[in-house]
């Protein structure tokens, strides 16, 4: 029997591999509203960064800006399409705009406003998506799960996405520096510090490395991939782990060179459909490059989600640690013995729901 302890869940940091130190004093640091005072510290110096709110300022962490500089704050209500539009005419002025709500209302609702006002005329505006997939019990109407695979269609259209509290952190210098639209996963409420380093655009953090399987990860199941990670490598299994955090453009060459050192194949592990996002992306890589290994792709298939919390979703659509276990299993043919009770010795659930990160 595999025997644990949070003590145990390190990550190495030598040859190019990123991690959080706290993870070798057995200690997991998480930061309450990282996002609320990261804007504020950003924007500060930036006069012409505009903040703008779809009637969710608070549930957005935009509450503190608002009052300090409510001279830089525009409410524009339930209207994103109008919203959009309003961006596009404030990036044509030299203006900087962030129009921040959950991610669901930044696409689907003002797709043409989107396309036509902002990523046709390649206006630096930055959509800052919150509660994306389904990190919200809100049901269909409030989980962008398909966000991915619509923006990435659309030309100019740049996609970061964060996964820890570091990232949410540095995301802004990075998005602001792209010179066109971006589209912004943020994650919001008690977010756990992963990693030492700042968001580095187009490149791909190595959290891992190993000869028999490779994981990608992006978002929220990074940290489900972390959680797996240690328990796999006492069963003998070697992984080489990457995390993901902008989409597009995608780091292409160093997802090769990784393909290359690993046996079995990849899982790619994302808070999203598996149709059109990373798992797509990669499929796509490995196809171009002729990479005749085998994919596993977890992730929602092709379904809508339920309304419930977070960690039951993850169980439930098989985004979380032992999914991946059970999907290097079958890449390997193996079994390795690992059950939930190893696993949930290094959850993190009950830390994440005192801030109720998941709600509305």
């Amino acid at each position: 029997m595999i025997q644990f302890n949070i003590l145990h869940a390190v990550l190495y940091y030598h040859a190019g591999i990123v991690m959080n130190k706290n993870f070798q004093k057995g200690t997991m640091n998480i930061v309450t509203k990282p996002y609320a005072n990261a804007f504020i510290q950003f924007a500060r110096s930036r006069p012409d960064v505009l903040c703008l709110s779809a009637d969710l300022t608070s549930s957005c962490e935009i509450d503190k800006f608002r009052n300090q500089f409510p001279e830089r704050f525009f409410s524009m209500g339930m209207t994103e399409q109008h919203t959009l539009s309003f961006c596009a005419g404030l990036a044509m002025e030299g203006f900087r705009p962030f129009f921040h709500t959950f991610s669901v209302f930044l696409y689907r609702r003002p797709y043409d406003q989107l396309v036509n006002s902002i990523a046709y005329s390649n206006r630096k505006v930055r959509l800052m998506g919150f509660l994306p997939g389904i990190t919200t019990p809100g049901g269909i109407t409030h989980q962008a799960i398909e966000d991915i695979a619509i923006l990435r269609s659309v030309p100019n259209m740049t996609l970061l996405e964060t996964g820890d509290a570091t990232e949410v952190e540095t995301v802004l210098e990075v998005a602001d520096a792209v010179d066109g639209p971006v589209y912004v996963r943020i994650l919001r409420g008690m977010v756990p510090r992963l990693f030492d380093t700042p968001f580095v655009f187009n490149q791909l953090r190595v959290l891992s490395q190993g000869t028999d399987i490779l994981v990608v990860s992006s978002g929220i199941t990074t940290e489900e991939a972390m959680r797996a990670s240690h328990a796999l490598r006492q069963a003998g299994v070697t992984i080489t782990h990457l995390h993901v955090s902008t989409l597009k453009p995608f780091a292409k060459q160093q997802l090769l060179d990784a393909l290359e050192n690993v046996k079995y194949g990849v899982v790619t592990l994302e808070n999203h459909t598996v149709v059109g996002g990373l798992g797509s992306i990669v499929a796509e890589i490995m196809a171009e490059h002729g990479i005749g290994k085998k994919l596993i792709r977890l992730g929602l298939q092709d379904t809508f989600a339920h309304g419930a919390s977070r960690p039951y979703l993850m169980k439930k659509y098989q985004l979380d640690a032992m999914a991946l276990v059970t999907a290097i299993e079958q890449l390997m043919g193996i079994s390795t013995g690992i059950s939930e009770n190893n696993l949930q010795a290094v959850r993190l659930d009950a830390v994440h729901s005192v801030a109720k990160a998941e709600a509305l």
